[in-house]
């Protein structure tokens, strides 16, 4: 059975985005995305943020075997079962506030962001860099995908309306024709106000900052081809400056 609203691209060079409408509690449209990396061992790393539809399954299969499945944070955890269901060899990894979820009781995880020493590494570091950001209230980790110089995480940072995550659908992108994103000014006073230990935040989105990327690809919201480095200052301003 096809499902028509999820939208699959190749942003980069090995690098796949599964895009799909998705409304915060029913009523604000933020949109979700799933993205994959194809590794440079021939395996795939997948931070799985939206259901394992068929075409999206078809096309990870296309690109090689599963190797590891992310959850991004403590919210972006509701399909890692599902994933891991389908790729029963593959690692999976997440922050422990999403591991010790009900949905998740049960599932054994190969790493545990929070709970490991932060310089555990997980296999797939010649590829794809890793920051989690104790900070942040929904204990985010941030990915850097080298080859490609992509920015891929999920709440850190939004970039609103959803255009591509609805274009396949037949409800609006828009919430009365607001913006949220990067350029606005409430959006970097509202992560100001998620975070949970300053001095955390500071030094992670410098870290983040430091890193080579020209792209930004978001769990909600268009993915930024332009300007990605500006628009990462512009929302955490607040604290790389403090």
């Amino acid at each position: 059975m096809s499902d028509s609203e999820t939208v699959i691209r190749e942003v980069a060079s090995g690098v796949w985005t599964f895009s799909r409408p998705f409304s915060r509690f029913g009523l604000f449209p933020i949109g979700g995305r799933s993205t994959a990396v194809k590794l440079s061992n021939g395996g795939v790393w997948v931070l799985a943020s939206t259901k394992l539809c068929p075409e999206t399954k078809t096309t990870l299969e296309k690109l090689g075997p599963v190797e590891y499945i992310v959850g991004a944070d403590a919210v972006h955890h509701l399909f890692l079962r599902e994933f891991k269901e389908a790729y029963p060899n593959a690692k999976l990894l997440a922050p422990l506030e999403a591991v010790q979820k009900p949905s998740n009781s049960g599932l054994k995880f190969d790493g545990v962001w929070g709970q490991d020493s932060p310089d555990t590494t997980y296999g797939f570091e010649n590829d794809i860099e890793h920051c989690y950001f104790s900070g942040f209230r929904n204990r985010d980790v941030a990915f850097l995908h080298k080859n490609s110089k992509s920015l891929i995480q999920a709440d850190l940072l939004m970039n609103l309306p959803p255009t591509e995550q609805y274009s396949k659908s037949k409800s609006s992108p828009s919430f009365f024709g607001m913006k949220f994103g990067p350029t606005s000014w409430v959006y970097s006073r509202l992560m100001h106000s998620l975070s949970t230990d300053n001095a955390a935040m500071k030094a992670d989105a410098t870290k983040v900052l430091g890193w080579d990327f020209e792209r930004i690809i978001p769990c909600h919201g268009d993915v930024i081809e332009t300007n990605a480095k500006e628009s990462w200052k512009a929302v955490y301003s607040q604290f790389i400056d403090a």
